[in-house]
């Protein structure tokens, strides 16, 4: 169950996020880490800033590769880059492409992002925030702005970077004193754990963490017909590209093609451009390594000779340069080499020209738990209703079709949280899709509420995502006709655990919100019955097992419970315990006498009885015990509707390892659940939804409850 303290914080935040914190103009201070403080100690104390967040040393490189013990981390040393050049710069006239050249860390994925950046000078200023020097007010400490799943935060690095024979190790700019672009990746090495987490990636995420963007993927074996207009409305838009060429084993992961072009490497689209060649028009695109070098030799090279054929101003506008890692193909050659392309469409708040069309947003965070939101894709029906479900109202038809459908353009981007970070403890990615539904005509409009697993059993999707894959993110852009939808994000096996960001992006403004129930408990009036309402079979039981002062203890329920319980051989139980004894004494004890009298006793026979036959009912496999899903259905039966989060916090407390959860442990939480809410609406008497308490009345809820 997670701690009173980790939920008091979580709620502390969301208040704070409601206030806008997390937004690219009030970032979070990544680790409490403020960079104007910390400057300033360290001005006034003339002292260097050392990261105590993230040390130099062995643990910022790596676990394995870049482990203490590997060979390519022997020999590093730690140094600042005036300890490397003579008159250190952060940026060199202008933040360019060629400031990034790759070092030993395979995160050509991240260069190739940083290096779209540099396009767009209003969005790199966003991740390298302005005033930054080695200086004026030098202290040895940076900060840099990155997004991470749904908000910015702002991270702090000191400039100690690794080096081996003098050389910075890793990402390094080809004008040798300037230094913005390691410390960049050093930030970003730093929200991931340590640099070896940088390895191996999908420019896409490179792209999202600096512009809180969403990306599109296209593959260029079966691209859409108008893959150049594409291509030319998203440079125009100022998103960024990138792009690859795919192996087909692990033998040609950076292989060189024959025309210098190179085999699993992320590269960026830098330009697509019309020239006249020969009496024709030709259609170039631009495309640039991140390593700074090895370029493409085919048509249009650097050098080739079809630049002798169009007009001489032309070829002075398009800045050629040999050797630089940027180099101009035609597009043809473009789609019969490379395989994958890779957009990320910039969000609202990074788009200031009028003229640029705009995405409306909707962001959401979500889990999944073993056992309560769990469920695992559409091939585990027993399940996968659990998953978290999203309902989006698409309103208004798109104002350009395309064709003679009315249809409504929406793009949905599922991406799982912090599994870089689980990369020292080996996990990775998860494989993660969704599926779209369309809610039936006449369940719209209706209230929200969590649908069940009937409802999936009957209804095909809609749509959903091309493929289940172990990436951070996958996005579709999905058209469906205006009406009602459900969005079910899951993982592909049940019982993963992460945490998720979903975000709807639509053309046309829409309505999205979680579907959650509505806490509620359909509680019965407390029965009236007088002993005289009690029959005689039952009086005289009870004057056996209570003795001559006709009233139960604790102890005197609990060993009558167990007897009871312990023959019924179709229930599996450990037994109650005293605690779960004590809370039916408190539940049910009116007279404030810490014991059951007859009337009492008879009361709660009557719950545990009816509690039996719900179990029964919902024990679906007769094993004796619940799954926690099944328990999700017998709550409600019993007249208790929660929301997500407090399920987890239910399975968490009631279930064991295996998720299962028996008679006694389903009796302990009714009787919680009953008993925290009649106190709450004893608190509540006018049905506000909210109820105020001294720190009496408080204590004495936790305490007893």
């Amino acid at each position: 169950m997670m701690p009173f303290g980790g939920m008091a914080a979580r709620l502390q935040r969301d208040r704070l996020r409601a206030e806008g914190l997390g937004q690219h103009n009030n970032a979070i201070k990544y680790l409490n880490q403020d960079y104007e403080a910390l400057k300033q100690q360290c001005i006034e104390s003339g002292s260097l800033f050392r990261d105590p967040q993230f040390p130099a040393g062995p643990t910022a490189l790596g676990f394995k590769e870049l482990g203490p013990h590997s060979s390519k981390t022997r020999g590093v040393e730690w140094k600042r880059p005036s300890e490397l050049v003579d008159d250190p710069q952060f940026i060199v006239g202008g933040a360019t492409r060629t400031d990034i050249c790759q070092g030993a860390l395979g995160d050509c994925w991240l260069l190739a992002a940083i290096g779209s950046l540099t396009l767009n000078e209003e969005l790199l200023h966003r991740v390298v925030p302005h005033g930054q020097s080695f200086q004026e007010d030098y202290a040895g400490i940076f900060h840099f702005q990155i997004w991470q799943f749904g908000e910015w935060v702002d991270v702090v690095v000191d400039d100690l970077l690794p080096t081996k024979d003098g050389e910075l190790l890793f990402v390094h700019s080809a004008e040798c004193t300037e230094f913005w672009s390691a410390l960049l990746e050093k930030a970003y090495a730093k929200l991931n754990g340590c640099y070896e987490s940088l390895s191996g990636g999908s420019t896409t995420e490179g792209f999202e963490d600096f512009t809180g963007g969403v990306a599109e993927m296209y593959d260029l074996k079966r691209p859409p017909r108008n893959m150049g207009h594409i291509i030319r409305k998203a440079l125009e838009r100022g998103s960024l590209l990138g792009c690859s060429i795919d192996i087909t084993s692990a033998f040609d992961m950076e292989a060189v093609t024959f025309k210098k072009l190179v085999k699993g490497h992320a590269y960026s689209v830098t330009a697509f451009r019309d020239v006249n060649y020969r009496g024709q028009q030709e259609q170039l695109i631009r495309i640039r390594n991140p390593w700074g070098q090895v370029e493409w030799t085919g048509a249009w090279s650097d050098g080739s000779s079809e630049w002798n054929n169009i007009d001489p101003d032309e070829r002075e506008e398009l800045q050629l340069k040999m050797e630089d890692g940027e180099f101009w193909m035609s597009f043809r050659d473009f789609m019969r080499e490379f395989s994958r392309l890779e957009i990320c469409n910039l969000t609202p708040d990074a788009l200031t020209k009028d003229e640029l069309s705009r995405w409306h947003t909707q962001v959401f965070e979500g889990t999944w738990r073993r056992g309560s939101t769990a469920g695992g894709c559409r091939n585990h029906p027993a399940t996968f209703w659990i998953n978290p479900q999203f309902k989006i109202k698409l309103l208004e038809e798109d104002d350009d079709p395309g064709d003679d459908e009315v249809a409504c353009s929406f793009l949905v981007a599922l991406m799982q949280k912090h599994r870089r970070r689980e990369r020292r403890v080996g996990g990775d990615m998860h494989t993660i899709g969704f599926a779209v539904y369309e809610v039936p005509e006449e369940a719209q409009g209706m209230q929200n509420v969590h649908l069940k697993k009937d409802f999936f059993l009957r209804n095909q999707s809609r749509a959903r995502s091309e493929t289940f894959i172990n990436l951070r993110e996958v996005s579709n852009q999905i058209r469906l006709p205006p009406g009602e939808y459900i969005i079910v994000p899951s993982t592909f096996e049940p019982h993963k655990e992460a945490d998720f960001v979903l975000r709807v992006f639509t053309e046309k403004q829409s309505d999205t919100e979680e579907l959650d129930e509505e806490i509620s408990a359909d509680l019965a009036d407390e029965e009236e019955i007088t002993e005289d309402d009690i029959e005689d079979s039952f009086k005289s039981m009870f004057q056996q097992l209570a003795g001559e002062d006709m009233e139960i203890s604790v102890f005197e329920l609990r060993t009558i419970l167990n007897r009871v319980i312990s023959r019924h051989k179709d229930l599996k139980t450990d037994g109650f315990s005293l605690d779960s004894c004590r809370n039916m004494v408190n539940l049910m004890d009116k007279d404030g006498s810490a014991h059951l009298g007859l009337v009492e006793f008879q009361i709660l026979w009557n719950k545990i009885r009816s509690w039996l036959t719900i179990f029964r009912q919902y024990d679906l496999d007769k094993s004796g015990t619940m799954s926690s899903y099944e328990m999700r259905m017998a709550l409600e039966s019993a007249g208790f509707k929660l929301n997500n989060k407090l399920h987890q916090v239910v399975v968490a407390r009631y279930a064991d390892n295996e998720m299962g959860v028996d008679f006694d442990n389903f009796v302990c939480c009714l009787l919680k659940l009953e008993t925290m809410f009649r106190f709450f609406r004893s608190m509540d008497s006018e049905g506000t939804g909210t109820a105020v308490m001294n720190l009496s009345e408080w204590l004495l809820l936790t305490m007893c409850g």
